[in-house]
């Protein structure tokens, strides 16, 4: 079972921790997580993009000219696809992108995203995280303790109000709750920050 440190909000270790093998240690499916990373950008998609055909945009209700005797091709309107301000043929329309893979596929996606963590050595447990008070200099003050310097995800138990307003406004910090972990977050931050209640409700679901 892979064992990692167990830290405090100071950065001190204060124990080690056993990470479950089946969740944290399997041999990440590459091709898995390419899977579910596709999934999750097309459910982001907004699909609000939209087009006119020719019945919407505006004018073109007369004949611009008789059927014969002109010389000039037959046109039953100017606002046909092949007049400038005419309609578009086959143009986007508002649409969802989202769809769902399997769920044994997202559950081993997920897995195999905490496994590339702790193989990277990109995963601190922290035994808890609490502020008395909302004030953002005090997650910088934890991030700092941790050497953190670049994008971290972290993830709690709870949504606790104090902690998730308290990390909000730095840059490159994103902060979820375990029933919120997802494998498109975990794999664009550089470090996973996570509590080890959260440690705990994440392989009581994935087990």
């Amino acid at each position: 079972m892979p064992k990692v440190a167990l830290l405090n909000q100071s950065g001190s270790q204060v124990g080690d921790i056993e990470l479950t093998e089946s969740i944290f240690g399997i041999e990440p499916n590459k091709s898995v997580l390419h899977d579910a990373v596709i999934m999750q950008q097309a459910s982001l998609r907004q699909g609000t993009h939209k087009t006119k055909g020719r019945s919407e945009v505006r004018g073109g209700g007369r004949k611009p000219w008789r059927q014969k005797g002109t010389g000039r091709a037959r046109q039953g309107s100017i606002r046909s696809p092949q007049w400038v301000g005419g309609g578009v043929v086959f143009g986007p329309t508002p649409r969802s992108y989202s769809y769902k893979l399997p769920k044994k596929v997202r559950r081993l996606a997920i897995k195999s995203a905490l496994s590339t963590k702790v193989s990277a050595a990109e995963i601190i447990v922290l035994d808890d995280l609490k502020f008395e008070s909302i004030k953002t200099k005090e997650m910088v003050n934890v991030l700092s303790s941790l050497s953190v310097e670049s994008k971290a995800l972290i993830v709690t138990a709870n949504y606790d109000e104090k902690v998730s307003l308290s990390a909000r406004n730095i840059p490159g910090v994103t902060i979820v709750t375990a029933d919120g972990v997802n494998v498109l977050d975990v794999l664009k931050h550089d470090k996973l920050i996570i509590t080890k209640a959260a440690v705990e409700m994440v392989e009581e679901v994935l087990a």
